[in-house]
């Protein structure tokens, strides 16, 4: 699954959103700014306008921290720019070349041991107020200064400028920035999102899009005989039917597969519940840990790592639904 889309900021001028939609673009994903509270000039009238006329959105912010605790300064400041929009997509921290020369220049020399905490704290703080964070890099700076363990923990929104796709491990490729869109003046950056992300940012209840905070539940059902489960890497509709005791055919039938060996991580499929199961599923939120789901329903880290396969306990990650004995 590859899902179309773009991404702007101020440079892109005002933005014919209809035009972009119409030609075809499935999300945006929009400079909300940058530094300690700095606003890109275009970001309110883009998220307006995307929001008006139902285009998909999320926010990336970039990064001029020194320090872990001016890296949360400035997510505290995205999310205040953000929080009075719809936003279906991740919120990113955009870390790169100028925020090393940047440092540089306040007389700091940024590490790699250093912007890796500036990403975790952070995403961290993003997740702390309940928004799905991802963070971007591109392949000089993941080699130099990130490394390829922060991908397994957060979202990678990962920038190379090639024809083909080299395989790096990310949610989303940023693959040109000389796009040439419909309604937009100039060049323009073009990405392709792997992940089904409104389908799992609204099943996770992040980004805030019932309008609340939900309380930590189950994951809802779609109906008294469903759950909800988001497809994740490397899961075939076989090893799905198996783990829920249930097979290959009704699974297709009921959520319409025309080819059960296509399936796609980040898509919400349902699944049979038989009464009186010996698992209920829970949908991973934001500051989870395995032993705090494990108290909280009475069972333990052991049981729930056997049931889903989850290698390193210490390793898990908001969207993801599991499985809980009952």
């Amino acid at each position: 699954m590859s899902i179309k889309g773009l991404d702007v900021s101020k440079f892109q001028g005002e933005v014919d959103w209809e035009r972009v939609k119409a030609a075809g673009y499935k999300f945006a994903m929009l400079r909300a700014g940058y530094g300690f509270n700095t606003v890109d000039e275009q970001f309110r009238r883009n998220a307006s306008e995307c929001n008006r006329i139902g285009l998909p959105i999320g926010a990336y912010w970039f990064c001029y921290a020194t320090s872990p605790s001016s890296a949360v300064q400035e997510a505290d400041g995205c999310v205040k720019t953000i929080s009075d929009y719809r936003l279906e997509y991740p919120v990113c921290y955009d870390i790169e070349q100028a925020t090393i020369d940047y440092a540089a220049g306040q007389g700091v020399t940024i590490t790699p041991a250093l912007a890796r905490q500036l990403v975790q704290s952070f995403c961290d703080r993003i997740e702390a107020k309940g928004y799905y964070a991802m963070f971007y890099s591109n392949r000089n700076f993941l080699e130099q200064y990130l490394g390829n363990d922060l991908s397994k923990r957060y979202s990678l929104w990962y920038a190379r400028y090639t024809d083909t796709f080299d395989g790096t491990d990310c949610s989303m490729w940023q693959y040109t920035s000389q796009g040439n869109v419909p309604g937009i003046s100039g060049n323009v950056d073009l990405d392709l999102s792997y992940v089904d992300f409104p389908s799992v940012i609204r099943s996770a209840g992040l980004n805030h899009l019932s309008g609340t905070s939900p309380a930590p539940s189950p994951s809802p059902s779609p109906s008294a005989d469903y759950i909800t489960y988001v497809i994740q890497p490397g899961d075939t509709l076989s090893g799905i039917a198996a783990r829920f005791g249930t097979t290959v055919s009704e699974l297709t039938r009921i959520n319409k597969i025309s080819d059960p060996d296509r399936i796609y991580a980040g898509n919400t499929i349902k699944v049979p519940e038989k009464s009186g199961s010996a698992t209920r599923t829970y949908t991973i939120r934001p500051g989870d840990t395995l032993s705090g789901i494990a108290s909280r329903y009475g069972t333990t880290v052991a049981a729930i790592a056997r049931l889903n396969n989850i290698p390193d306990p210490d390793r898990i990650h908001a969207g993801k639904t599991i499985r809980i004995p009952n």
